[in-house]
């Protein structure tokens, strides 16, 4: 009899670890999950195993920096992870493979691939080329992909150069509609996802897409809008607070143009205003009521002591008078991250920098990368430092409620610590390449 009800509650303990593993809208490829309750996924496409490497997302312990033992296995649905777009209710990533041009669902609480035959659902979505800007809408279904080298639907019959939005369906991934714009490479879709912002070859043209319109018979899908007086090879944008005024950033002259400069546009009318001149600008973020800029002007040398030959610029504008208050001094390169970290303290980003690294023996002379660290304090910057690491950033995490940010600079994790603008003691060492950081809670 005991013998019996030993085999019963083994049967039982097995069916629920059974159950419990179970995930009807997930693929099979993952290990144990971490059990985290504050997590950021870190992407790595080469993680050592005994037969070579594996690609995976690390999953870090985000209060205690600590690597979880557990990690995302993608394998074949993101074979080359590199950036990631947290979806806006955070339940949800989508991971970019650079070597497949494919893009990956990962659901957050399973840490788990979405998709598979179980449910019908595609385990990635392959695009029709390499891309290098994703967005996800607020509605969490619907992203979009700008492929600026793929020949649109229809392109021989109807002579239309290479470049299209690819509108993606997260739910079953797929993609549902390709838009031809020409040489289609960056995006910013408005909070409220009614209206994607497209930034192309055109140094003058920005173009409009209304999403809610595609599929329907209404005729205002695509909107480009041509203004040689309000844009300078625009790339980019960034929104007010109630997403009625987008800010293009004109990259002038690092991107081949006369000045770089900030167009207030209006999304409602269509409108751009009077450009705000400033000397870079490729990346931006709002807080409060100042803009932070930044770029690199080719023609900008560097006026502190250093033995890069260029420098970028940090400017910072008044939305209230639509003016720049302050300027600072940051290294060159494309800058495309900025983020505001505890203590005020602005991280900014880029690649293809000046990369010095002349330390001796005895520890001293210069190195430097890609990061810059500006201290900012109401509407001006106090001091910019630059840390003693070299190589581009591809990725930046500040830590919500704590007063630490992850960095992914040339391959590998850092952990800086904003009261002193270095990396602290405890660090975190990934095992292979980290190309991108999340905060995923």
């Amino acid at each position: 009899m005991k013998k019996g009800l030993s085999l019963l509650s083994l049967l039982v303990a097995s069916l629920l670890l059974l159950s419990c593993g179970s995930n009807s809208g997930s693929s099979s490829n993952t290990s144990s999950r971490s059990g985290l309750k504050f997590r950021a996924f870190v992407s790595n496409p080469l993680q050592p195993v005994s037969t070579g490497t594996v690609p995976v997302m690390n999953i870090v312990d985000a209060l205690n920096d600590v690597l979880s033992p557990a990690i995302v296995s993608v394998g074949g649905s993101a074979p080359e992870p590199s950036f990631m777009v947290l979806f806006p209710n955070k339940q949800f990533t989508l991971v970019y493979s650079g070597g497949t041009a494919s893009l990956a669902v990962i659901n957050n609480l399973t840490e788990s691939v979405v998709g598979g035959t179980s449910n019908g659902t595609n385990t990635s979505i392959t695009l029709p080329a390499a891309s290098q800007s994703v967005a996800v809408s607020k509605d969490n279904v619907t992203g979009f992909a700008a492929v600026p080298t793929a020949p649109p639907p229809d392109a021989q019959a109807n002579n239309l150069p290479p470049g299209l939005v690819a509108m993606l369906n997260l739910s079953n991934n797929t993609i549902s509609a390709q838009i031809p714009i020409e040489g289609a490479r960056y995006l910013a879709v408005t909070p409220d996802g009614t209206r994607l912002l497209v930034f192309g070859n055109h140094s003058d043209t920005i173009t409009v897409i209304t999403p809610p319109a595609i599929g329907t018979n209404q005729s205002a899908i695509v909107t480009p809008i041509q203004n040689s007086a309000a844009f300078d090879h625009p790339v980019g944008a960034v929104f007010s607070s109630d997403g009625n005024t987008a800010y293009i950033l004109n990259c002038g002259p690092e991107c081949n143009g006369a000045q770089a400069s900030v167009t207030p546009f209006d999304i409602n009318s269509g409108t751009p205003l009077a450009p705000i001149l400033v000397d870079g600008a490729t990346v931006a973020l709002i807080s409060g009521t100042n803009l932070f800029i930044a770029g690199s002007n080719p023609a900008s040398a560097c006026t502190a002591p250093t033995q890069a030959t260029r420098c970028g610029t940090l400017s910072v504008i008044d939305l209230g008078s639509s003016s720049v208050v302050s300027t600072a001094e940051i290294t060159d390169g494309y800058h495309d991250h900025m983020e505001m970290g505890a203590n005020n303290q602005l991280f900014i980003g880029a690649h293809t920098c000046t990369n010095v690294s002349s330390q001796n023996n005895n520890g001293s002379g210069e190195v430097r990368g890609c990061l810059s660290i500006a201290s900012t304090n109401a509407q001006t910057v106090s001091n910019v430092v630059i840390p003693p690491a070299t190589g581009d950033v591809t990725g930046i995490q500040p830590i919500a409620t704590r007063s630490v940010v992850y960095v992914a600079q040339d391959g590998e994790l850092q952990i800086y610590d904003t009261s002193t603008d270095k990396l602290q003691s405890t660090q975190v060492d990934i095992r292979g390449q980290a190309q991108d950081v999340k905060l995923v809670d």
